[in-house]
C-alpha cells in the first residue's frame, strides 16, 4: 500500500466513523430558523444578543474607553511588581494570533459572495459589540486566575465559571461551576488539536502547494507533505516548549508582521483604484438596507455578515481569556479593556479591509460566486489582489503561512491549560501534551479529517453557550473591577497613590 493510498485509507475511516456524529452535532450548535426568507443559526443569534446586553450594560465601553484602551496596551498604567508573566502588549498579540487566521482571508470572501458587499457593514457592526462581550470575559479570565508556585498563570472559563460562581452562589455554584469547567475544558482541548492545529497545518500547505506547482511541483509528493509538517512540528514544539513567555515573544513579532504585510497589500489595491472608493463605501451601506440579488434581502446579508464576525473574532467563546490571563497586572478590568481591542483588530479592521478590496476590485472569480458558482474563498481574496499584483499569490502564501503558525502556537498554549486542568500540571502531563500537539501538527500536512474539523468546530461554539450564560451570572463582579480600575487610573493621573479600597485580583498561589 502506498503512502497516499494509505493516508486516504484513514481520511475516509475516521470519516465514515465521525461522520454521523459530527453531522448530528452541526445540526443541533448550528440550528437554524427561518427568518424573513432566510435562515439565522441561533447560535449566531446568541453570541450578537450577548454583544448588545453587554454594550448596554457597561455603557458602550468599546466606544467610551477605547482612548484608554489603547493608553494601556502602551503601558501607561503598568505596575512591573504584579503576578504574570507577559506584558498588556504581549497578552494582547497571543490572543489576537489566535482569532486572526484563514477566516479573514477566505472566510470574508464567502461572506461577500452570498451577503453581497452589504454583509461587510453587519460584519464590523458585529465586530462592534462582540468589544464588549471581549471585554467582560477577559475581565474575568484575569480575575479569578491562578498564580502558580513557580509563577506561571493558568485562567479562562475553565478556571472562573467555578471560582465565579461559589462566590455569588455558594456551593450549589460551585458545584454547577466545577462541571461547566471540565465540560469547558474538553471543548477546548478538542478545538485545539483540531480546529487550531490539523486544520491550520493543513490548509497553510494546501497553499504552499498551490504556489509551488502543485501536486507535480518541489513540495506536492507525500513527502514534501511530511517534511512540511515535521518542519512545522518542530517549529511549534520549540515555542511551546517556553510556555507563554516564549509564545508571546514569538506573536509579538509574528502578529504585527502578518498584519502589516496583509493591509500594506489591501491598501496597494486600494490605492491603485482609489477613484473607486466612494462608489465601494457607497456599494456597502446600500447593500446592507437594499440588497440586490441576496438570499433573504437585508436579513440574509445581516445574518451572512454577523456570522462572519463571531466566527472570526471569537467573542464570548472563552478561548481569550486564557491568553489574556497571563498578562502582568492587579487591576483585572485592564486587561478586559485591552481585549476590547481584539475584534476590532480582527474584524472591524483586518475583516473590513479584506472585503473593501474584494468590492473595489470585483474580481471575476467574486462575480461567479456570487452567481452560485462553487469557488474558494482564499481564491477570490488572491484574484482581488491579483488584479493589482499579479505576484501576489506567493505574498499570500507568506501571510498564510504566518497566521496559521501564530495561530497553531496560541491553540497550543490554549489546549495545555485545558489539558492540565483535566489531567494535572504534573511534567509528564504537560510532556504528553505537547508530544500529542505536535504530531497533530505533522497529521495536518498529510490528513485532512474534516469531519473532525467540522465536528471541532461545532464543539467550540457550544462552550460559547456555557461560557456566556456564565458572563451574564458574573457581570456584576465585573463592573466592580471596572469601577475600581477607573478610580486607580484617576488617582494615577492625578499622581496619587492608589485608593485604598481597591480590592486585588484574586490569585492562588
Amino acid at each position: 500500500m502506498s503512502f497516499e493510498s494509505m493516508t486516504e485509507s484513514i481520511d475516509s475511516g475516521v470519516s465514515d466513523f465521525v461522520g454521523p456524529i459530527s453531522a448530528w452535532l452541526g445540526d443541533v450548535v448550528f440550528y437554524a430558523v427561518p427568518v424573513g426568507g432566510t435562515d439565522l443559526p441561533l447560535i449566531v443569534a446568541w453570541l450578537v444578543v450577548a454583544g448588545l446586553v453587554f454594550s448596554a450594560w457597561f455603557g458602550l465601553v468599546q466606544l467610551r474607553k477605547f482612548k484608554l484602551a489603547v493608553a494601556v496596551v502602551r503601558g501607561k498604567y503598568d505596575d512591573k511588581n504584579s503576578a504574570g508573566e507577559v506584558n498588556h502588549f504581549q497578552a494582547l498579540t497571543a490572543a489576537v494570533s489566535g482569532t486572526v487566521g484563514l477566516g479573514n482571508i477566505a472566510g470574508v470572501a464567502v461572506a461577500v459572495s452570498i451577503g453581497g458587499p452589504g454583509a461587510t457593514f453587519w460584519m464590523i457592526l458585529c465586530g462592534l459589540l462582540g468589544m464588549a462581550t471581549k471585554f467582560v470575559e477577559v475581565t474575568l479570565g484575569v480575575k479569578y486566575r491562578e498564580v502558580h508556585a513557580d509563577g506561571t498563570v493558568s485562567g479562562g472559563p475553565m478556571h472562573y465559571l467555578p471560582k465565579g460562581l461559589a462566590d455569588r452562589f455558594g456551593n450549589r455554584g460551585k458545584i454547577t461551576g466545577k462541571v461547566l469547567a471540565v465540560l469547558a475544558s474538553v471543548m477546548i482541548l478538542f478545538f485545539g488539536l483540531f480546529g487550531g492545529n490539523l486544520f491550520q497545518v493543513n490548509q497553510s500547505y494546501a497553499q504552499l502547494v498551490s504556489v509551488t506547482g502543485g501536486e507535480d511541483g518541489m513540495i506536492g509528493s507525500s513527502a514534501g507533505a511530511l517534511l512540511f509538517g515535521l518542519v512545522v512540528a518542530a517549529l511549534v514544539g520549540i515555542v511551546l516548549l517556553g510556555g507563554i513567555r516564549s509564545i508571546a515573544s514569538v506573536t509579538s513579532r509574528l502578529v504585527p508582521a502578518m498584519a502589516i504585510i496583509y493591509i500594506a497589500a489591501c491598501l496597494v489595491v486600494i490605492l491603485v483604484n482609489v477613484s473607486a472608493v466612494p462608489a465601494a463605501i457607497g456599494t456597502i451601506v446600500e447593500g446592507a438596507f437594499n440588497p440586490e440579488g441576496v438570499a433573504g434581502g437585508v436579513l440574509g446579508a445581516l445574518i451572512i455578515g454577523f456570522k462572519r464576525a463571531a466566527f472570526s473574532n471569537e467573542a464570548g467563546l472563552g478561548s481569550a481569556p486564557i491568553a489574556h490571563s497571563a498578562v502582568k497586572t492587579k487591576h483585572p478590568a485592564s486587561e478586559g479593556l485591552v481585549a476590547l481591542l481584539e475584534p476590532f483588530i480582527d474584524t472591524v479592521i483586518i475583516c473590513t479591509m479584506t472585503a473593501l478590496t474584494i468590492v473595489i476590485a470585483n474580481p471575476a472569480s467574486w462575480a461567479d460566486a456570487r452567481a452560485g458558482e462553487s469557488i474558494g474563498g482564499v481564491t477570490i481574496t488572491s484574484d482581488a489582489f491579483g488584479t493589482v499584483m499579479p505576484w501576489f499569490p506567493y505574498i499570500l502564501t507568506v501571510a498564510v503561512m504566518l497566521f496559521a503558525i501564530s495561530t497553531v502556537l496560541t491553540w497550543g498554549y490554549y489546549g495545555l491549560k485545558a489539558w492540565t486542568h483535566l489531567f494535572g500540571r504534573s511534567k509528564a502531563s504537560e510532556i504528553t501534551y505537547k508530544a500529542l500537539y505536535t504530531v497533530f501538527a505533522v497529521a495536518g500536512s498529510l490528513l485532512t479529517l474534516q469531519t473532525l474539523i467540522d465536528m471541532a468546530d461545532a464543539v467550540l461554539f457550544m462552550l460559547a453557550v456555557i461560557n456566556i450564560i456564565g458572563l451574564y451570572l458574573l457581570a456584576p463582579v465585573v463592573k466592580r473591577e471596572l469601577d475600581r480600575f477607573l478610580a486607580y487610573v484617576r488617582a494615577r493621573d492625578a499622581g496619587q497613590e492608589e485608593p485604598e479600597d481597591h480590592e486585588p485580583a484574586k490569585t492562588t498561589v
